[in-house]
C-alpha cells in the first residue's frame, strides 16, 4: 500500500516498463543510481522463481503466470519497504524492470514508466539481440499498437513516457528530476 504522499522520506516504487527493445533496462539502471533506488531485474525473477505457465519453443519465450507474478512482486515490494523501514539509510525506492512490471497492482506503485522507441531503431536493436524476423515483427507490432502503454493505463498506473530512441544521460538526468517532483508532491 501507498504511503503518506506528504512525507519526504518515504519508499518509493517505480515501474519501468516497455516493449523489449526500447531502452527498459539501460533506463532502469541509470535511475537506480541518480534515485538511490534498488534495481529489480523481473525477468531474472520469473524465471529463477518460475513464475510462468509454460515455455512457448515456438516463439522461444516463457508465458508467465501474471497472478503468480503480482503476488510475488507485492512480496518483493513489502520486504524492500520493511527494510526501509528497519534502516533507514540504503535504498530510498525499487525500481522493477521488465515489459511485465505493471502487473503490479496499481496500488502497490507510484509511478510507472513506459519507454517506448522508435521503430528503425527498435528492429536494429532486436535483430542485435539475435532475435528471430517473427519475433522482431511481434515486438514492432506490439510497440505500434503502444501495447505496455495500454496495459499500464488499464491497470491504474499513473503512466509517465520515455522515448529512448536517440536518450542521452542528460535526458535521464531531466527524468530522474521530473520523478522526483512527481512523487514526493
Amino acid at each position: 500500500m501507498k504511503t503518506s504522499k506528504t512525507s519526504q522520506n518515504r519508499f518509493i516504487t517505480l515501474l519501468l516498463t516497455g516493449t523489449p527493445g526500447t531502452g527498459k533496462t539501460w533506463l532502469a539502471k541509470k535511475l537506480s543510481l541518480l534515485l538511490d533506488y534498488a534495481y529489480f531485474d523481473v525477468g531474472l525473477f520469473m524465471k529463477k522463481a518460475r513464475l510462468y505457465s509454460s515455455y512457448d519453443r515456438k516463439r522461444r519465450t516463457y508465458v508467465v503466470d501474471e497472478a503468480k507474478l503480482a503476488s510475488s512482486l507485492i512480496k518483493v515490494r513489502e520486504k524492500s519497504l520493511e527494510a526501509f523501514k528497519a534502516s533507514k539509510t540504503g535504498k530510498k525506492g525499487i525500481i522493477f524492470d521488465s515489459h511485465m512490471s505493471h502487473c503490479l497492482p496499481s496500488k502497490y506503485s507510484d509511478l510507472c514508466i513506459v519507454t517506448s522507441c522508435g521503430l528503425k531503431t527498435l528492429q536494429q536493436r532486436l535483430r542485435r539481440k539475435g532475435y528471430s524476423q517473427a519475433k522482431v515483427r511481434e515486438n514492432l507490432d506490439a510497440e505500434i499498437f503502444d501495447t505496455c502503454l495500454s496495459e499500464a493505463q488499464e491497470n491504474g498506473h499513473k503512466v509517465l513516457n520515455f522515448d529512448s530512441t536517440a536518450a542521452k544521460n542528460s535526458d535521464v538526468k531531466a527524468l530522474a528530476g521530473r520523478i522526483k517532483k512527481l512523487v514526493r508532491t
